[in-house]
């Protein structure tokens, strides 16, 4: 009799009472719509925050405290036209009535006191050279996230005046721009669901032969993505998450949802076809597939507790997420999946495809033969060969990764018909897009001191002689008189690389100069400071996050297998699969090869945020096919004691499935990859990608090369670690007594 407390238990458990377990499910779903409905959009952010205290954060809490308060974004209206010059009285018209607009909107839209046009300054600066463009600039009111919820009525203001004869008139900023990346996910979000979900549902059908076997790992995606949603939307209220998280547990979701529900629907209906009453082949199941399940979903979760390792919001909220959706999946597959199955018993059969579920429904894991069999075997007779190629081919894979170089995707990624790039471009070539993304210098000290004067001066004339800034705005000062900010504008755009370098030098040398001997601390704040501290933290957090997520993973495999040989080798062969993910990253985005055919939008940089979160979801991902694949390996390997014949029973048992799984994942991933965002086209390529090398160059051929060269030390265990709890499977089969139909 099984514990009370095991998967098998609480299979049989939630198997006998369907309609209990269901209602449970449907108040909970309906709760977390709910939330989703009504929360959700207030706990997301597109604002980056450390959690840690690096100099941009210092410089920025210093203006929020004693000169600024809460710090709105910049926003710059672009008037542009061929026709006209500024100096005619219908460009002044339209100069005049568009100010007016936006400034009846009120303070708590704008800031009034910096809304200002060229007629009411006379500021040349505020006129392109050729006299054919003028910019409206102001900061919006409130904080970042003010800003963010009320942006979209300035959008609106502003292109009711887009229809002007003769002028093109356009937005952009820092909350216009975040705007439009929220869009853009939004839209990407609908676009991988499109394409993700049909191909997911004909895989299922064909791996499983029957439409109401399919359909059961869709409405478990489903339920387990809208929960998470509704656990994000409530942890949302206490700290904000990134506007990824909508994504990342929708692709997550998809993928893992559909996966686990797969394996166990597959062991039941294989248990079934062995005889066992519904109950049993349930709890079988439940013993077997589902406790798979939960191992690689631990292993999941654990590898993204990595993610918060890294004191910034971006990694925290996709961690989080991601999180989330894959402990929904679990316990939706742990309760209401058997409930559904008690439920419907062989009818989960029905609407069988005519020969394909025929050939599904007869499949027997035990008798030789098949694909897959043949695959494992011809690899198992020249194991060094098929070792030394399989693993060549991914380190060549990998080489790229060398030349990896990461940044954050700016404005200039998104596509050409979003009008905030289209001003951001104008503004770049007339004026300065720095003008929206300053270099803000935050000296703290007497301001009125000549030493200090005398810096700021030095400071000036140095960041006059460099090519890369524009010219500095006047010195702000609180009312003190002990801290003050010189904005300085940086040409291009915040996240390439001139204008980091520019503000490299700034730190390193033009302030240290500037500033040597002056009673004053100096700190360099604004996006392109904050885009350099945020890459830093990345590559130091990779120190931590690498170990700690091979640590865990070593941990639980060994425990799981008991085993030290089985972890040492899944953790080798998924860094090769990880490394090969990233360089084929850089070949594809960073380098353009194939770029255009795939329909992807070529980057100098890769996100900073990507290989880490790649590193910490891919050990989990893959895990999955490792565990499920090892797991009958193990068990057969445990009542035969033959390891040749229990790769290749292991191999043909879960090939189907295996690579049925990984074609849904590589279809979900690559939906999301379809869309305009290069972040989530970089994030859907490389999770596609590496699950796809894994579930074949690694699953099919390393593997069972590797196992057939170690024999029985697959499953070598020092003495000393004899004290680990046994969590293998249970290896005797149930006596199988003769079943009705749907017993």
């Amino acid at each position: 009799m099984p514990s009370s407390l095991t998967t098998e238990a609480l299979a049989r458990r939630c198997a006998r009472r369907p309609w209990t377990t269901i209602a449970i499910w449907v108040v909970v779903f309906v709760v977390a719509g709910f939330l989703v409905a009504s929360l959700l959009k207030d706990g997301e952010t597109t604002k980056f925050v450390f959690v840690n205290n690096p100099e941009a954060q210092k410089g920025l809490d210093l203006l929020e405290d004693r000169l600024r308060g809460p710090i709105g974004t910049n926003e710059v209206v672009v008037v542009q036209s061929g026709a006209r010059i500024v100096d005619e009285p219908s460009f002044q018209r339209v100069v005049a009535s568009l100010t007016d607009a936006i400034a009846a909107l009120g303070p708590e839209y704008v800031r009034l006191e910096t809304l200002a046009n060229y007629y009411q300054t006379g500021a040349e600066f505020l006129v392109s050279e050729d006299r054919h463009t003028t910019i409206i600039p102001f900061t919006m009111a409130g904080d970042f996230d003010d800003a963010s919820d009320h942006i979209k009525k300035v959008v609106e203001v502003v292109s009711a005046f887009q229809g002007q004869a003769d002028f093109k008139v356009l937005i952009t900023g820092q909350a216009t721009a975040g705007l439009d990346f929220r869009e853009l996910g939004q839209e990407d979000l609908k676009t991988g669901e499109v394409f993700g979900v049909p191909i997911a549902a004909v895989i299922l059908i064909a791996v499983l032969g029957a439409i109401v076997a399919a359909l059961v790992p869709l409405i478990l995606a489903t339920v387990s993505i809208v929960v998470a949603l509704g656990v994000a939307a409530l942890v949302g209220q206490a700290f904000e998450l990134s506007f990824f998280v909508e994504n990342i547990i929708t692709m997550i979701g998809l993928a893992v949802g559909i996966d686990y529900s797969l394996f166990i629907v597959s062991r039941y209906r294989e248990e079934r076809a062995r005889g066992l009453e519904k109950i049993n082949a349930i709890g079988r199941a439940g013993a077997t597939a589902t406790r798979a399940v939960v191992f690689s979903g631990m292993t999941v979760v654990l590898g993204l507790i990595g993610m918060f390792l890294i004191p910034f919001n971006i990694f925290m909220g996709i961690g989080a997420g991601a999180i989330f959706v894959v402990v929904a999946a679990m316990l939706a597959s742990m309760t209401l999946l058997p409930a559904l199955l008690g439920l419907l018993g062989d009818g989960i059969n029905k609407l069988s495809i005519p020969v394909i579920g025929r050939v599904q429904t007869k499949f027997d894991e035990s008798r030789p033969g098949g694909f897959w069999d043949k695959v494992s075997k011809t690899v198992m007779r020249q194991p060094v060969i098929s070792l030394v190629l399989a693993a060549g081919i991914l380190v060549a894979a990998a080489l790229p990764f060398f030349d990896l170089r990461t940044g954050f995707a700016g404005i200039t990624t998104l596509p050409d018909r979003i009008e905030s790039k289209q001003a951001f471009l104008i503004l770049d070539q007339e004026f300065s897009a720095g003008e929206v993304t300053p270099a803000e210098i935050v000296i703290d000290g007497d301001v009125a001191s000549p030493l200090v004067q005398a810096g700021v001066q030095r400071l000036t004339t140095l960041l006059r002689a460099d090519e890369s800034f524009s010219r500095p705005r006047p010195l702000e000062v609180n009312e003190a008189g002990d801290l003050a900010l010189l904005s300085v504008p940086v040409n291009g755009d915040s996240a390439t690389e001139e204008p980091l370098n520019a503000v490299k030098r700034l730190r390193k040398q033009y302030v240290p100069e500037a500033f040597a001997g002056v009673p004053a601390e100096v700190h360099v704040t604004g996006e392109t400071a904050f885009n350099i501290d945020f890459f830093d933290l990345a590559k130091d957090s990779a120190r931590i996050v690498f170990p700690f997520v091979l640590g865990v993973s070593f941990l639980l495999l060994m425990l799981v297998f008991r085993s030290i040989i089985v972890p040492i080798k899944a953790i080798i062969l998924n860094l090769l699969s990880v490394g090969a993910a990233y360089g084929l990253l850089v070949l594809v985005f960073q380098k353009g090869w194939l770029n255009s055919q795939l329909g992807f939008t070529q980057s100098p940089i890769i996100e900073a945020w990507i290989p880490l979160f790649l590193f910490s979801i891919l050990f989990g991902l893959s895990m999955d096919y490792h565990v499920f694949l090892l797991s009958r390996i193990r068990e057969r390997f445990d009542q035969t004691q033959n390891n040749t014949e229990s790769v290749a029973f292991g191999i043909r048992s879960t090939g189907r499935l295996i690579t049925g799984a990984a074609l849904i994942m590589v279809a979900v991933f690559w939906g999301f990859a379809a869309g305009d965002l290069v972040g989530l086209q970089q994030m859907g390529f490389g999770l596609g990608v590496a699950i796809f090398m894994d579930a074949t160059i690694v699953r099919s051929v390393l593997v069972p090369a590797s196992m057939r060269l170690l024999g029985k030390w697959n499953w070598y265990l020092p003495g000393w670690l004899g004290w680990i709890p046994d969590l293998r499977v249970a290896t005797a089969r149930e006596a199988v007594a003769p079943a009705g139909a749907n017993d």
